[in-house]
């Protein structure tokens, strides 16, 4: 039985409204309150614990195959990481590099995992465009900036590498062909043009998804947390409000998780802060003077820097960061972020950017993202640990949880099935983050 206080890895702030609250996404769309607060006990085959890119995509899929699914979430569709990041679906999902992956999983399963990658991006897309879902969608691809030299050598032997494993074709942007691109940036050596994945706004996009699975038959509930898992002969899941018996259960929670919901997952996932600010409208001439491309794209970075210039005309700037989520710490990212943006877009020194959120991503110990199993509970499930490329990859663990249930495709990869093992000091992995960091840092000059 898990107690009704939830065991959470980060300051209270964090999972509060103030990290959201200059949330850019959230004035492009109109929700309001129309997700209803579970007020009565309930039955049903399937329950889901979170409404994000995960949840949702689970119970459309199984709401389309007939399962009767409740979604229950503490605040509402897409509140966690699915509608603060990026918006970008694009090929990742793990921290491992390809050779590290290769290593423990052999050629065969590096080669399943990329080709889960593509899978992921392409089910994104056929979602919105089944589904009628306007999430604002640009940019062919996405391009990887080189921000030292050296890096520069590195995309071109990746390059060969990309072309074989994807079949595209990646396009190498020497420096001096970058302006006439528009991709103006500073301290940046050259570039890769990776013609796979695009953009989109994560906040309509996962709105789009809740309304499918809605339609679809699924029960969303928002202001539902659950405080409470007491599995046996099924599972009863105690919100404030009511219970729902179910035969089935999804843990979808990924950064927003809590060591105690279940007590396996204690130690088993590491939430990080990733951070966006975003400008105000920019002029066309502030655009010529500045980035002009719509490519969404990243630097070379371990602790990268990802932008884009957004249809609407506004610039989108984002960074991994932060070990504290009071408002003292959220004050100094604030003014992190906006110094690396300064420093890579000077002409856009002076350009307002009113708009500055953070939110949870999640990493695993493997640096490999998991669907499976919550320990040995029967009939519970979970998936979690996208390292910050949820938007293509949670999507395509959410029908990857729907087919364990239903038994029907897509298979489960072999990288993705585990285990989820614990961190060392579990219960202060959190500081681990301090000298990774750290050596990251160096490691980036």
């Amino acid at each position: 039985m898990t107690p009704a206080r939830l065991d959470r890895l980060y300051e209270a702030d964090a999972y509060g409204a103030e990290a959201d609250r200059y949330n850019y996404w959230r004035t492009t769309v109109v929700d309001g309150a129309r997700w209803p607060v579970l007020q009565d006990g309930t039955v049903a085959d399937v329950a889901i614990v979170g409404a994000g890119f995960t949840g949702l995509s689970a119970a459309l899929h199984l709401a389309e195959a007939g399962v009767d699914v409740v979604v229950l979430d503490a605040e509402h569709p897409g509140w966690g990481a699915s509608g603060r990041n990026g918006g970008f679906a694009c090929l990742g999902g793990a921290k491992a590099s390809d050779w590290q992956i290769a290593r423990r999983y052999g050629a065969d399963g590096l080669a399943e995992f990329r080709q889960v990658q593509r899978s992921a991006i392409d089910l994104v897309a056929d979602l919105l465009d089944r589904h009628a879902i306007d999430a604002d969608r640009h940019s062919d691809g996405e391009v990887i900036l080189a921000h030292r030299p050296r890096d520069m050598a590195h995309l071109s032997i990746a390059a060969m590498g990309i072309a074989a494993a994807y079949g595209v074709t990646p396009r190498l942007i020497p420096k001096s062909e970058m302006s006439a691109e528009g991709l103006v940036a500073d301290g940046v050596h050259g570039a890769l043009h990776l013609p796979i994945g695009f953009a989109l706004n994560p906040q309509k996009y996962v709105l789009g998804l809740a309304d499918a699975a809605r339609r679809a038959g699924a029960r969303i509930f928002g202001q539902s947390p659950v405080t409470k898992v007491t599995s046996g002969d099924g599972h009863r899941l105690t919100t404030p409000c009511a219970e729902v018996r179910v035969k089935r259960l999804i843990i979808a929670t990924n950064g927003y998780s809590s060591d105690n919901l279940p007590d396996w997952l204690a130690g088993r996932y590491l939430p990080v802060q990733s951070n966006v600010i975003v400008t105000r409208t920019l002029t066309e001439a502030e655009i010529s003077a500045g980035w002009n491309s719509d490519l969404m794209a990243y630097d070379s970075r371990n602790l990268l820097h990802y932008f884009r210039l957004l249809p609407e005309r506004r610039f989108l700037f984002g960074m991994r960061g932060g070990i504290r989520s009071d408002a003292d710490a959220q004050a100094r990212m604030r003014k992190i972020i906006r110094r690396d943006f300064e420093s890579m877009f000077p002409t856009w020194s002076r350009i307002e950017t009113p708009y500055f959120w953070s939110g949870l991503a999640c990493l695993a110990r493997d640096l490999t993202p998991y669907v499976g199993p919550l320990g040995d509970r029967e009939n519970a499930y979970t998936s979690i640990a996208y390292h910050g490329n949820g938007v293509a990859m949670a999507s395509y663990s959410g029908a990857l949880l729907a087919g364990l249930i239903t038994g029907r495709p897509p298979a489960l990869p072999t990288v993705m099935k585990g285990p989820l093992r614990k961190y060392p000091v579990a219960r202060w992995r959190r500081h681990l983050l301090r000298p990774a960091y750290a050596w990251y840092a160096i490691k980036d000059r």
